[in-house]
């Protein structure tokens, strides 16, 4: 515990001198200071007493001038404003570390990798990914974090409390830094801007990705296959490709995805749902023709078989079918249409069974089948055939 505090002090003020004297010292983690009033202060963070009280929330601190700014959470209050673009900010620091947006100051630097940050704090959070440290618990889950507002925001999570409200539009969020974002959809404000070609943001993390476009820096590297990525979102769902992980499940089907546009898309794929069974399918003809398993509409069709009507006939070549989806098929070929694609290789077949892989390959002609089955009678029909010739060319 002593050591996180001086390395913290450390980085806070790096180029500070030693101020001489610190008679005043922590019997519970052995820090010095030069003030009994800090002291004091630091011992609320060692016991974890938290004497100050919000008496908007509830929500308690160690000091006061934490309280104070907490305060400000909930009136808005903002008395702190950059002199350069007039953005406002509720604590003096956070308009010092803005202020470096414009300078692009970065005066701390890692010593494992030479990466440099505008914030201490920034510092101290990147120094971990090389370190591994994740020292923040979640009680309910087990769950660890490498930052303790992460922590914090995660439990949310399972709370499902949203502090934060947008007095515009109503919408609540789990973090204060979201309704700031999420403020500028309605101002239309896009305070960081890129200095190579112009562009505006609304968030210094987007003007960050935005600027790989330029250097072509990708700073996330996968630890397996050594790919690059340009942000850590992207790093995150490749890794999957590795670990096979698919967390995003589909509440209709039940399949699962890597990523949640590919369960967005899927949804979208499959919009008509069945209320007897809940499958789904992409077109409204499907469910139409699926409903048949759960009617008798199916046992028609199959009577068919018996009787030998068939009373769905081709209008091109008078061909008839016992049911309108061998018709719907069979007309295919005389238009040519070929709705089904592979996504792999591109290729349209006329039906949809045709997609399917064909693992299965005659070892005389060389042409697969989806099915063993019809491999072994292409390769009973072509036995009897050439034995056929061989008796034909005998006799001749």
């Amino acid at each position: 515990m002593r050591s996180f505090y001086l390395i913290m002090n450390d980085l806070r003020k790096p180029n500070k001198p030693d101020s001489g004297e610190r008679p005043y010292h922590c019997d519970i983690c052995g820090k010095l200071f030069t003030e009994e009033r800090v002291l004091t202060k630091h011992k609320c963070i060692d016991t974890g007493e938290k004497p100050h009280h919000c008496d908007v929330c509830g929500k308690s601190f160690s000091q006061s001038s934490s309280l104070t700014r907490h305060v400000r959470t909930h009136t808005g209050e903002k008395p702190y404003h950059c002199d350069i673009c007039g953005e406002s900010f509720s604590e003096s620091g956070h308009v010092t570390m803005h202020r470096r947006t414009h300078t692009d100051e970065k005066p701390y630097h890692c010593n494992i990798c030479g990466k440099l940050f505008s914030r201490s704090s920034d510092l101290f959070r990147h120094q971990r990914i090389h370190t591994g440290e994740k020292p923040y618990h979640c009680d309910i889950c087990g769950e660890s974090f490498s930052q303790n507002n992460s922590l914090t925001y995660h439990k949310r999570v399972h709370t499902g409390e949203k502090p934060y409200h947008c007095n515009i539009c109503g919408k609540s969020f789990f973090i204060n830094s979201n309704l700031t974002i999420h403020r500028r959809i309605h101002t239309g404000e896009r305070p960081y801007r890129c200095d190579i070609c112009d562009k505006s943001f609304s968030t210094n993390s987007h003007l960050t990705r935005h600027k790989y476009i330029h250097t072509g820096e990708k700073p996330y590297h996968c630890d397996i296959c050594d790919k690059s990525f340009c942000r850590n979102s992207d790093l995150t769902k490749h890794k999957r490709i590795h670990t096979g992980e698919k967390p995003y499940h589909c509440d209709i089907c039940d399949k699962s995805f890597s990523r949640n546009s590919d369960l967005t898309k899927h949804k979208r794929e499959n919009p008509y749902h069945c209320d007897v069974c809940g499958k789904s399918f992409s077109q409204k003809g499907y469910l139409s023709t699926h409903w048949r398993i759960h009617t008798q509409v199916n046992l028609t069709i199959h009577k068919h078989i018996h009787t030998g009507e068939k009373p769905f006939p081709c209008h091109v070549c008078d061909k008839s079918f016992s049911s309108n989806s061998h018709l719907t098929r069979h007309i295919r070929i005389h238009t040519g249409e070929k709705p089904y694609h592979c996504n792999i290789c591109g290729k349209s077949f006329s039906q949809k069974g045709h997609l399917r892989e064909k693992p299965y390959q005659c070892n005389i002609c060389g042409k697969s089948f989806s099915r063993s089955g019809d491999r072994r009678l292409i390769d009973r029909n072509f036995t009897e055939q050439r034995k056929e010739f061989r008796l034909v060319t005998r006799e001749g």
